[in-house]
């Protein structure tokens, strides 16, 4: 299968190193001389150092090829951060009204809201793809996924959620294999809801272990956070067993734990003292924890929602609090039952 993965930070170079062994895939990065140099070296070295890249794998700049790549039956996969996506569906749109025929199965990797419109993933493309004749089926692959891993062939299992079950069946065949595991599942809201919370939450561990709280804490953290999260989910009108699979709870301890976490270290960097804009800036890659707390901390005000921890952190990285404040903050709260009447979680 014919497969293009437009943006080629960690993530993206992980996923084609990984299936370019079974499918022609073509990674695709704007920055023209990036490409050039990942090209020559044979090596990702800015976003992946130390993963070798498959010599089958193609990789350009230019954002038409990658398209025609694709092809109206191959996989378009958009590896882009949430910021950069409404640009790339403008132009998968631009490209499919100028005769071209567009990618008819796209599947999305990025996680978190969009800034402003407080859209997910999925929702930013409909509003692009709205009254287009042409629109290709839209997904998510989502779930507890280190690129670095990914990149080196160790085994993973993944979500790939869409409401249309052709998609699905094409998504699980491309990339179900090898040491890769794919399970699907409809609940599209739900994946994207885990994926994006689960961010703020490994800030909110990373705090608490640059504090040197303990293991007892950072387990408390979890839990309350995978309560936080679900409830924001159904709220929005998620199912609750995706929170309890891969892209809940798998991805969520994960992010919370692993020392590859990106999040995780903007909470520990934080817990030490260091400005929030030295720590985004060192570190070279995106954690999208920084930019979704505030649109969660909204989206839960709107829905009346309680969210003390998302809440916590999102103050913490808007400067209200400092690290210790927020942690006595959480721990000053009143008694209330774990499970309320009917079964919820409180």
């Amino acid at each position: 299968m014919n497969i293009s993965i437009l943006g080629a930070g960690a993530w993206g170079t992980a996923l084609a190193c990984q299936i370019a062994m079974r499918h022609a895939v073509q990674l695709w990065g704007r920055d023209a001389a990036q490409m050039q140099l990942l090209r020559g070296r044979g090596e990702n070295t800015r976003y992946l150092p130390g993963a070798l890249l498959p010599e089958s794998m193609d990789t350009t700049s230019d954002l038409r090829g990658a398209l025609a790549h694709a092809g109206r039956d191959g996989l378009l996969v958009l590896a882009v951060p949430v910021a950069g996506l409404r640009e790339v569906a403008q132009a998968i749109r631009a490209y499919g009204s100028q005769g071209s025929s567009p990618p008819q199965h796209v599947l999305i990797l990025a996680k978190g809201f969009e800034r402003g419109s407080r859209l997910l993933p999925h929702e930013v493309l409909e509003a692009v793809f709205d009254g287009w004749s042409a629109r290709p089926a839209v997904g998510v692959l989502s779930g507890p996924s280190f690129a670095q891993e990914v990149a080196r062939g160790l085994p993973v299992a993944l979500t790939l959620a869409s409401s249309d079950e052709a998609l699905i069946r094409h998504g699980v065949q491309a990339l179900h294999g090898g040491s890769m595991r794919v399970y699907a599942s409809a609940d599209l809201l739900g994946v994207e809801v885990g994926g994006a919370v689960k961010n703020v939450l490994a800030i909110a561990c990373g705090v608490s272990d640059g504090l040197e709280q303990g293991h007892n804490a950072r387990a408390a953290l979890i839990t309350r956070g995978l309560a936080e999260m679900a409830r924001l989910g159904l709220a929005l009108g998620a199912r609750m067993e995706t929170f309890m699979g891969l892209s809940g709870v798998g991805d969520l301890v994960l992010t919370c734990t692993g020392e590859l976490s990106r999040n995780r270290r903007v909470g520990l960097q934080l817990a030490a003292g260091k400005p929030l804009a030295h720590i985004v800036a060192e570190l070279g890659h995106v954690a999208e924890g920084v930019y979704t707390a505030q649109t969660v901390l909204e989206l839960s005000r709107d829905r009346r929602v309680d969210m003390p921890i998302a809440s916590s952190v999102a103050d913490l990285l808007a400067g209200h609090r400092s690290a210790r404040d927020a942690l006595h903050a959480l721990l000053a709260r009143e008694p209330q039952p774990e499970v309320a009447r009917g079964g919820a979680l409180r």
